[in-house]
């Protein structure tokens, strides 16, 4: 022992840079993560080129100076692990308080009544045992045995519910009143002598600038490319986009508002009051353009007749909704951004 103080007190002796070469090569021999060495590098750089100025390295490393005194004065130089980010789990966790008697309660009467749901299964203990117990006992109780009528539809039912959790809902965007700032989009399924076709549609919902075209399927990767299209269109300056739950406006499609930097929204299930401009949208094309003899299965040949459509609605057609302007007058007035066709360099996806 005696020897191990004699030798740690030697190596103090030494030049700081030795000591900071040591550190590093306790760093790499302790196998410290990618953060732990690079708050050592902080320090080292705080002892050495920054002459134990603390401001200099928070300038030179950009961070605020209450972080960098919290990781200096939990480090003593003996124990690089005091570099290690600690876990933030609380240390006193809630536990379920469910004894294993009432487990098997449960289970026996979940067993014999498989179709009941939690509240009348919590009823039907109080009436057989006397005791009440809370619905989330039941509930903990059934998703533990997996205790369903049909699991497998269960297991489905249930991812399906979180998705839409972590979906952002239109109800919680609060709108702005200037162009790009939200795009509506929509499906319109058309079907005609045997054959289906999809219209993808989509709106500016404040300068009313709009756009459509038909595609074979309903695919997310054909909604991704709808997309990029009207993204250039607006000329790259579109925030935010609002659709409903259909297959096509997931995956590729997300993958897409990713990549051009889109926040998506999504409406409620069962509420196209949700999507009110595009919804009128799509009326105004079956009334305006479909119904008076311009549909054709032949996409090819529908969409060159719905470009020729899209130019007059935008740029000839009076729209009440904007004091009888048209979408590209309204656009210009208060967007300034000329021309509408820029000349970036973004790839886009067609």
């Amino acid at each position: 022992m005696v020897y191990e103080n004699y030798t740690r007190s030697i190596a103090y002796l030494r030049s700081p840079f030795d000591k900071h070469a040591n550190w590093k090569k306790q760093a790499e021999l302790l196998g410290l993560s990618k953060e732990a060495k690079q708050r050592l590098e902080w320090l080292i750089y705080y002892e050495t080129k920054a002459n134990k100025n603390a401001s200099q390295t928070c300038r030179h490393f950009s961070m605020a100076p209450k972080v960098f005194y919290t990781w200096k004065n939990r480090f003593d130089g003996k124990n690089l692990r005091l570099l290690e980010s600690k876990s933030k789990a609380p240390i006193k966790k809630r536990r379920r308080a469910i004894t294993p008697e009432e487990e098997s309660r449960i289970v026996a009467l979940r067993k014999q009544h498989i179709r009941w749901g939690k509240m009348k299964m919590a009823r039907l203990y109080k009436n057989i045992y006397g005791s009440s117990i809370s619905s989330w006992k039941v509930q903990y109780t059934i998703q533990k045995y997996h205790l369903y009528y049909h699991p497998k539809k269960n297991t489905i039912l249930q991812a399906k519910r979180k998705r839409n959790q972590s979906k952002k809902r239109i109800t919680e965007l609060t709108k702005k009143p200037f162009p790009g700032y939200l795009i509506a989009l929509d499906t319109l399924v058309i079907h005609w002598n045997g054959t289906k076709r999809y219209i993808l549609t989509a709106i500016d919902t404040v300068s009313k600038i709009a756009f459509a075209r038909m595609y074979t399927t309903k695919s997310s990767r054909n909604a991704a490319d709808f997309l990029g299209r009207m993204v250039y269109l607006l000329d790259d300056s579109v925030l935010n986009t609002l659709n409903d739950n259909g297959s096509e406006f997931h995956k590729e499609f997300i993958s897409a508002c990713e990549k051009l930097r889109l926040t998506q929204y999504w409406s409620r299930v069962h509420t196209p009051t949700d999507n009110p401009m595009d919804e009128r949208f799509n009326r105004t094309l079956k009334e305006e353009f479909i119904q008076l003899g311009n549909y054709t299965d032949d996409v090819l040949l529908f969409n060159q007749r719905l470009t020729e459509w899209l130019v007059e609605y935008t740029f000839v057609r009076p729209h009440q909704a904007l004091g009888y302007e048209t979408p590209w007058e309204f656009y210009q007035k208060t967007a300034h951004v000329l021309p509408m066709y820029s000349s970036r360099t973004k790839p886009c996806f067609f």
